[in-house]
Order: C-alpha cells, then sequence, then structure tokens
C-alpha cells in the first residue's frame, strides 16, 4: 500500500493535492469530505480546537481502513490526511477522498472511511472555549482523557476491542 496517501501532518491541507493522489482514467467518480472545525457544538461556542495523534500509530491504522475500503468497494482508490495541532474555525481537521468507476462507491466508502477513523484511529482533540478548554477524548466522546492524550496501552486495548 502507497502509504503517501495516509497522512498526519501539522500543516494546512491542500485538498487540491489529496484529490490528485487519487485521479486516475477509470474513475468515473471522485468524492470528497472535509471536516472542518465547527464553532458551536451543542450550543457551546468554540474558540479553537488542538488536536493530538500518535503519528505512526494513526497511519498504520489510516492504511488498514484503505485496506477494508478495498476488500469492500473493488476498484477504489483512497487518500486520507489528518491535521494535527491547533486549528482555527473553518480549517480543515480532515479530508477523505475516494475515487471509483461509479458514484455510489465512492459515496459509501468515503461515509464508512470516517466512521471508521472515528472507532481506531488513535487522534483526540481539546476544546477551547468561551469557559475554558477541555479534552474530549476518543472521536466518538465515549472514552475520556481528562489529562490529555491516553497512554499506549489504553489504545492498544481500545484497538482490541474494535477488531
Amino acid at each position: 500500500m502507497d502509504s503517501s496517501l495516509f497522512v498526519i501532518t501539522d500543516q494546512p491541507i491542500e485538498t487540491d493535492e489529496v484529490i490528485s493522489k487519487v485521479k486516475r482514467r477509470e474513475a468515473g467518480a471522485i468524492t470528497l469530505f472535509l471536516g472542518t472545525v465547527r464553532e458551536l457544538t451543542f450550543g457551546k461556542r468554540t474558540l479553537f480546537l488542538e488536536y493530538e495523534a500518535y503519528p505512526s500509530m494513526a497511519v498504520k491504522q489510516l492504511e488498514r481502513i484503505g485496506e477494508e475500503v478495498r476488500e469492500r468497494w473493488a476498484d477504489t482508490c483512497v487518500a486520507i490526511t489528518h491535521r494535527i495541532g491547533r486549528l482555527e474555525i473553518s480549517d480543515v481537521a480532515v479530508a477523505i477522498v475516494v475515487s471509483s468507476p461509479h458514484r455510489k462507491a465512492a459515496y459509501e466508502a468515503n461515509e464508512y472511511i470516517i466512521e471508521r477513523i472515528k472507532q481506531i484511529v488513535p487522534i483526540w482533540k481539546k476544546e477551547y472555549g468561551e469557559d475554558g478548554s477541555e479534552w474530549i477524548g476518543d472521536q466518538l466522546n465515549q472514552v475520556s482523557y481528562p489529562e490529555g492524550r491516553p497512554l499506549l496501552h489504553d489504545l492498544l486495548k481500545e484497538d482490541t476491542e474494535h477488531a
């Protein structure tokens, strides 16, 4: 698998660059999902976010998701870039691009990918709001990490629970 398709970066995401990774002559569809930083979450105003990750482990999990997609939707090509660090309102946090011969597979695979990222990729965020800051924990908001990022053994445990 081409590891340049799956990237964790602390730089702004260039969507044209991510799209170019999956463009190909046999693709009749390319879907692009952009996850952006929103200002209001459950009525609370967000000022900015900080994303953290274990980059090498996160990339391996993104590659795993890419393999899952190819098994479920033949002839798809996937590229995923997730940003870490401080992100302002409207900044792109994640770009997911899927190309396929037909649109249905591209749409379905793209939706599958964002859900799997939230389930298994070791990325978490801290929200900074008007009333202070709060570690959100895992991306499904099911596991809280009030002191910041989890310990490596916590991540390994979570991965085996989702396998």
